[in-house]
């Protein structure tokens, strides 16, 4: 079964280019292309996509609203933000509302289909810029180191800092000369440990906490 995608764009060509592009791969169909999120509640409850494509800078109702919205009744369905922005504003409130991952329009013809299986794979997708500066932004605030408080072991450490810098599972694995498998078994026992639920978590909390 393909995977489904539902994308939210006003630009005409780039929402019709997305389209394109997606179903060009194969593995992926396109069960609707909207202009704006007037009835998103209705639309993702009636197509249960597995991945929505989300623009910030939406009419009447901005992504990171719609991205609420569909929050408060699905919390399963994954969510990529599209955007021209890369200010702290625009990202820490994506990331608040619930998105998954956030890529900047510059980087959507390379990165989006390579994006889409990074997520679906239980990684958080980012622009390096935006993976930059959430990392640089969280040391700032930091407080005192505190990794011994989660007996976090000295594989769980390495794998945790190479996710915070940006790195996704293969090229974790192939840093650490172990399998994606060896990886997401270790990424779900720092889960447990950090008491936490997703990729996005687990790094802002170990920068916040200074495990990394």
């Amino acid at each position: 079964m393909k995977t489904s995608i539902v994308i939210y764009e006003d630009n005409d060509s780039l929402r019709e280019s997305l389209s394109n592009l997606i179903k060009l791969t194969g593995d992926y169909e396109v069960l609707g292309a909207f202009p704006d999120c007037l009835v998103v509640e209705g639309q993702i409850q009636g197509y249960e996509p597995d991945v929505i494509l989300m623009d910030i800078d939406l009419p009447e109702i901005n992504g990171i609203e719609a991205v609420k919205k569909i929050r408060a009744f699905n919390s399963k369905v994954q969510i990529i933000m599209l955007t021209v922005f890369d200010d702290n504003n625009h990202v820490f409130d994506a990331i608040c509302a619930g998105a998954n991952g956030y890529l900047l329009k510059k980087n959507v013809s390379d990165k989006l289909v390579s994006s889409i299986q990074e997520l679906l794979q239980g990684g958080a997708p980012m622009s390096p810029t935006i993976a930059r500066m959430i990392i640089d932004n969280m040391q700032k605030m930091a407080p005192l180191k505190q990794d011994n408080l989660y007996q976090l072991t000295p594989r769980e450490k390495e794998i945790l800092t190479l996710l915070s810098k940006g790195n996704s599972y293969k090229l974790i694995a192939a840093e650490l000369t172990i399998s994606i498998e060896t990886v997401r078994t270790h990424l779900k026992k720092i889960y447990d440990k950090l008491h936490v639920n997703s990729q996005i978590e687990a790094v802002s909390k170990a920068i916040n906490e200074k495990l990394v």
